[in-house]
């Protein structure tokens, strides 16, 4: 694997450790102002789907299946990155009520500015899927992307309902 791929891979896994840190941050304080936490036996499995797609998108990458295609890893650096700024943005939007969890505070409000007055769940549409499939394609992980996907969108589909569950009894009014 040429040492710029092996570089992007260490540094997409270094930032999914910063947003697993700040969605730490974020839980630990609104659990402590009363918040509950939903579809928590699904959140372990999506982030260890999450995980687990990494992993083996690397060692397929490592494997050298496929020859390297120069145009194909650009194109999947540039959608990770656009990726990385969506869930930026979404964050920046959500602020400590974002996690990587379903958790709903008492005070909880809904956002409706940002990328969510354009799209329900930007989150996992604008950010988790394009970062999947850009990191697969960045490292010409196909076989990754192929069986990877269609088997992430089971706990992400999951996880879709459980959070629109939790908002319809949070806002039923408003929704």
């Amino acid at each position: 694997m040429p040492l710029h791929l092996i570089l992007f891979a260490v540094a997409a896994f270094a930032w999914r450790l910063i947003t697993l840190a700040i969605s730490a941050w974020h839980e630990k304080a609104l659990k402590r102002d009363g918040a509950t936490e939903y579809g928590a036996k699904n959140s372990i499995f999506l982030a260890a789907s999450h995980v687990l797609y990494y992993i083996c998108a690397v060692v397929e990458a490592a494997a050298g299946l496929h020859e390297p295609n120069t145009l194909v890893s650009a194109a999947g650096i540039v959608i990770y990155l656009a990726s990385a700024l969506v869930l930026v943005s979404v964050i920046r939007s959500l602020g400590g009520l974002w996690t990587i969890k379903i958790i709903i505070s008492p005070q909880h409000r809904r956002v409706q500015s940002g990328l969510f007055s354009f799209v329900r769940h930007p989150n996992y549409f604008l950010n988790i899927l394009p970062e999947l499939i850009g990191f697969a394609l960045a490292l010409n992980a196909y076989w990754t992307l192929m069986i990877g996907i269609p088997l992430y969108l089971v706990p992400l589909v999951t996880r879709i309902r459980q959070e629109e569950a939790a908002m319809r009894a949070t806002f039923a009014p408003e929704l």
